[in-house]
This record gives structure tokens, sequence and C-alpha cells, in this order.
């Protein structure tokens, strides 16, 4: 429940994760003595025109989408791939019993149960139907509260989600936050929108539940019934929920109305009941993200019959628990989730979602056997040196802003010296000595993690804020910034070539990471990100001209990026993406400031044809050379707070006046435009 903002969108649901970062001697020397990947650059295209297809049209030519993916790209997913094959070799030598201690053999065990297809098919349908045993055994809508606790532990997410959180008032109290849920559909949109694609895809979604329920146990005709019924109840349940849009301004998600105002919003629902079942029957002090949604929830369970709850119900236990069932379920969601929105040909191997459920359930006893080879002492201070030059290039243009007064400009100094920086790993690796892991069963495995994690997450409310704490697994290719706890975070993961490598060329580490942590960095001053202070409490501390001043910026940058055309009719949704692009705008222009400080204001080597600062802009476009499936394209303009990968690279250098000189780019081409836009 942090508000945390990441760099990308669920990397793992679109790609996988590495062998060895220990790559052959050769392979490593190629990489340290090159300066841009030449191979994927298109010198056919002019980059004043469209940089991104100068600087990734020959990757793209020659690139295919695996067949197990909606999309792939030059570096994170190739870092992800080679991340996942270590952590494979990894896991493999747990489950062969080469680590002795409790936690590797946890994590051998978990693994393997995992692997085992037919070991699925016998056990786990068994304890599927212990859960759709007790569901239908409810008497009555009083012991609802009760048995979505359960489900909520074991993994399924009926109703709403309810975790931990900061309070955003009160930067030092970790309290709870009620927040909406229970769709099946990704978004709220999938169920309210009428046009042709989306009404294709709840055809798709009533059709999949349906079989799913049949798998079950139903029979034919009332499996199809149920599924009408379940989607119009998630239906009612979409109408009441905040739009992705509305999510993103801070002040709409904080209601502190503790556990007494759930009770008025919903009071057919038993949250005595829930809370006692949760192991936290105290809890309290409760952040309801969404009150509409729960007045919503309240006039579902009014209005809806006993045998429909019931339904709902089942349905979100096997849709929870689908990937650990036998091959049948496994099947018909792969051929639904391919159909609506990935694209992709085939599966992923058994292996890969293996690799994906160890990083989920133990992700730190992966990740603290993934440091060893992968991420070297040397490399964390390097990484840390980087991102003290971004932030020292961010504090210089910070103090060059003309629109800012001095009040504002002190305390955006202030929140800017007090961003925190966590590399790599975490410095205390979490405690897994309370899961337990057995060979019986992949399915109670996966509920018992998903039990832990809940245990875990739920302990934290009442006691004091932990700021070390560490959530992602390190082995991760992502990185975030956390607007309550101003601290940025880089996974070890994400800290590979050809996004970082000490021996690189400086143009390729301040192009890859560097524009990775400027972006990060810019979050903290956002228009999320800004309006929570230096210790992460949601406060105003701009002045009225300043606070103004930054609007009238961020407007310029919402209409810029609305204005890009994705598919025939589709456009970016500027306001959902707001953020991302400013990140994007702010990070470029800081590592570029960074870049040149590291140079000491010379201006660099010509290599290849190219000098420093257009090298720096071609590694910077590289990170984002992609190619993507139509059904993912528009899932994601649907859902992802960032703008598709073409004007992640040609949004932000368009902006930069830099990029222009770099590439003698004539005024009012399309990469120099009259009308710029700069927030940082």
């Amino acid at each position: 429940m942090q508000n945390a903002r990441a760099l990308t969108l669920c990397l793992a649901a679109l790609a996988g994760c590495t062998k060895s970062a220990q790559q052959p001697d050769a392979a490593r020397a190629a990489l340290r003595l090159s300066t841009v990947d030449e191979a994927a650059i298109d010198r056919s295209k002019d980059p004043c025109d469209d940089f991104y297809e100068f600087a990734c049209g020959g990757w793209i030519a020659k690139a295919t989408i695996p067949s197990d993916q909606g999309a792939w790209g030059r570096t994170f997913f190739e870092i992800d791939k080679r991340n996942e094959e270590r952590v494979r070799t990894l896991l493999e030598a747990a489950a062969a019993g080469q680590t002795k201690d409790d936690e590797g053999k946890k994590l051998g065990a978990l693994y393997a149960t995992c692997l085992d297809e037919e070991g699925a098919e016998r056990a786990s349908p068994a304890a599927l139907r212990q859960q759709l045993a007790r569901i239908d055994a409810l008497p009555d809508l009083a012991a609802l509260g009760r048995e979505v606790a359960r489900l909520h532990g074991e993994g399924a997410q009926a109703f709403f989600e309810l975790g931990s959180m900061q309070d955003a008032k009160d930067a030092t109290q970790v309290i709870a936050g009620a927040d909406q849920g229970g769709l099946g559909l990704p978004d709220r949109d999938y169920y309210l929108n009428q046009d042709a694609k989306t009404v294709e895809v709840q055809k798709l979604y009533l059709a999949h539940a349906a079989r799913m329920l049949e798998l079950a146990g139903a029979e034919t005709a009332a499996a199809n019934a149920q599924a009408q019924k379940i989607f119009a109840l998630e239906s009612a349940l979409a109408k009441a929920s905040m739009s992705l849009v509305d999510r993103r301004d801070p002040q709409k998600v904080y209601h502190r109305l503790e556990r007494a105002g759930l009770k008025k919003l919903a009071p057919h629902f038993d949250w005595d009941g829930y809370f006692d079942q949760s192991a936290h029957p105290d809890l309290q002090a409760i952040n309801v993200v969404a009150p509409e949604f729960f007045a919503g929830l309240e006039a579902v369970l009014v209005s809806t019959p006993l045998d429909e709850l019931r339904a709902y119900l089942r349905w979100n236990a096997v849709r929870a628990d689908a990937p650990a069932l036998g091959k049948a379920f496994v099947q018909e969601r792969f051929r639904f989730t391919a159909a609506a929105f990935s694209g992709a040909k085939e599966d992923r191997k058994r292996w890969k979602k293996c690799v994906g459920f160890a990083n989920d359930a133990m992700g730190q006893a992966v990740g603290k056997l993934f440091v060893e080879g992968a991420f070297s002492p040397e490399a964390k201070e390097s990484s840390l040196a980087m991102i003290r030059d971004i932030e020292g290039a961010f504090g210089r243009s910070l103090d060059s802003l003309s629109w800012m007064d001095g009040e504002t400009k002190a305390q955006a100094r202030l929140k800017m010296d007090k961003v925190g920086n966590q590399i790599g790993y975490p410095n205390q690796w979490r405690d897994y000595s309370a899961l337990q892991i057995d060979t019986t069963s992949y399915l109670l495995n996966a509920q018992r993690a998903a039990q832990f994690a809940r245990n875990r997450d739920l302990d934290k409310v009442g006691k004091p804020l932990d700021r070390e704490d560490w959530d992602w697994p390190p082995s991760i290719v992502n990185a975030q910034y956390d607007s309550q706890l101003n601290r940025m975070q880089f996974p070890a993961g994400i800290l590979q070539p050809p996004f970082f490598d000490k021996s690189y060329p400086p143009e390729l580490n301040y192009g890859g990471i560097g524009f990775v942590m400027g972006h990060e960095l810019t979050h903290g001053f956002d228009d999320q990100g800004r309006q929570y202070d230096a210790l992460g409490n949601l406060r105003d501390w701009w002045t009225p001209a300043s606070g103004k001043a930054y609007e009238e910026r961020g407007q310029c940058v919402e209409k810029q990026y609305s204005g890009y055309t994705v598919l025939e009719g589709l456009h970016v949704n500027g306001k959902l993406t707001e953020g991302e692009n400013i990140a994007d705008i702010g990070g470029l222009k800081a590592a570029l400031a960074a870049l040149r400080k590291e140079r000491g204001g010379a201006p660099g080597d010509t290599v290849g044809g190219f000098t420093s600062d257009q090298r720096f802009f071609l590694a910077a476009a590289q990170v984002w050379c992609a190619k993507e499936t139509e059904q993912s394209t528009r899932l994601r303009l649907t859902v992802d707070p960032h703008s598709p990968e073409r004007f992640r690279a040609n949004g932000p250098m368009q902006d930069l006046p830099d990029f222009a000189a770099a590439f003698q780019c004539k005024p009012g081409s399309k990469m120099a435009p009259e009308k710029r836009c700069e927030v940082w």
C-alpha cells in the first residue's frame, strides 16, 4: 500500500528474469569497449525527425517477440532474462539439496513442488475442493467477513484490498489502508467502456470465468449462469471504483476514517469478524482510500443473493489458485490472458513460472544467493557515486530555477538533501523461519507463502515505521522512488549491463542507469511527489505563486503527451502518465548535467562518429528499444502510468534543447519543436 513510484509496470507480467551476470570474458570485454549499440541504429532515419527510430530502428527490424511474451525489449527484458536464468540455476541447486541451511531447504522444496506438474494434478485440486466446500457452507451474510479474511490470507483478492501503509499525514505512523479491489479484469474501465475492443475482452472474460468454474466442478449451464452474475457483481464494484487518474491525486486517496468509519460505510460486512480472522482483532487505525467504493460494496452486499455472493467468492478462490492447479486450469488461464491482454503464442515454461513463484514467496532468500555472484561491493560503491552525481546535478538545476521563489526552493532543497538511497540489497535480510514449506502441495505452499506475507504486512500496523524495510526481491529489474519514505531503491537486478557496468564509458552509464536514477529522483518532485515534504508527510510546502507556476508546467507536459498517437484512434493518456513523463524529462536533464560535470566541462571524445553528448542520447534512447503486441499495447494504454517506449525516448529529448544542439536539429523540426516543456 506504500505510495511508491516504479520505473516500469509489472515487468514480470510481460517478460521474464539471468544466465549468470558473470558473462564470458570476451562478451564482457566487448561490452566495456562498446559506446553504443551500433547494430540497433538505423542510419537511414533522420535523428531530428524521429530519434527513437534512428536509435532503435535496426534493433526493431531484427528483433522478434518471444512466443511466450506480449512484449520484448533490448534492455529491461534482456537483463530480466539473464537474471531469471541465474536464479533458475540457484534454485535447481537448492532443489538438489546442495544448500544445507533451513532457508535453502525451503527454497528447494518451494521450487521443486512448483515444478512437479503431476503432483499439482494430484494434491492441489484437493486443497481447492476444501476451499470451495468451505465457501459453499457459508450460512448467511454475517459469515462473509471471516471468509473474505481467509481468502485474503490465501492470496485471493475478493471485494477489496487491505494492507499496511504509512499515514500520509504523519509519516512516523504505520496504519492500515482499506482500498477498492475485487475485480477480475485489470481496471474498472474494462467494465465501464463499451467500445468494440473492450466488449470483446468482456466476452472473453465471461467465457473464461465459466470455463474455470466448470473445471472446478460446476455443471456447464450453472457455470455460465454464475459467470454472468459474477460479471454483474464486479461491474457494480467497478462503477463504485475511482479512476486511475483520480487515484494519482494523494489528497483524494486519504481519508483516515478508522474501523468505525468502515463500519458506517459498509455495515452489512462483518468487519469485527474480518479482523478477528485476520489475527488482528484490535486493529483500528485505517485510511479508507476510496470511501465511495465501500459505500458501493455495501449496496452490492444488500442487493445480491447469498448464492451469488458464494459464486463470486468461489471464482476468486479459483482465480487465485489457478497457477498452482492442474494442466487444464493453467492452459485455460493462458488462453484467456493471451487472447485478451498479451498476444503471446505459447505459455511460459514451467521453470520460468516457478522462478517467479520463488521470488514472490521468498524473494530475499533468493536475492541473498543472487547478489553473491551478480553484484560486487565495488559495483555498489560505483552505483552510489553515480546517484550522488545525479543528485548534485538536480540540486544545481533546482538552484537556477527562475519560476520558483526562494522560500519554496529552500523546502525543495531540504527534501532533496533528505532523499534516502537503497542500493542492491537490504542491510538486514528477511527472516523466513516462520514460513512453513513442504513437498505436499504446490497450492498449499502458495497459500502459506501468501499468509506469511499478509501476516508480516499487517504486523507493521501500530509499530514504528521501519525506513530500512525492503519489499522487492533484489533480482528484480526495476527501480522506484517512494514519496512517503522520500527514498529511492535500485535493486541489484537492474544494476547490470547494458544499464550499468563500472567498466563502461561514462556516456553509457549516465545514459543508461543515470537516466533511471534521474527519473526516480525527479519523482520526488513530480505532480504527486511534490505534495509530500522531506519527511514524507502529505503537506503543501509551496507558496501559492510557485505552486501555480508548477501546475502550468505540468499542464504543458500533459498536453504534449496527450498529443502522441499510439494506435489508430488511441493516444497516450497525458494525465495518467503525467508523473512518469515529468520524471523522464527531469531525469534525462539531470543525467546529462551529471555526465558533463564528470567530464569536467570538457566536450569529451568523438568515437565511432558520435560525440560524447550524442552517445549519451543514443544510450538513453536505446534503453527503450522494444516491440509489443497490439493486445499488450491496449492493456498498457489503459492501466500503465508510463508512456509507450517510443515516447519515453522522443518526448524528453524533444524537450531538451541540448539534444537539438547535439544533433544540429533545425528549429521547428520534430525533435526541436518551437514550444518545449520544462518542469525541473
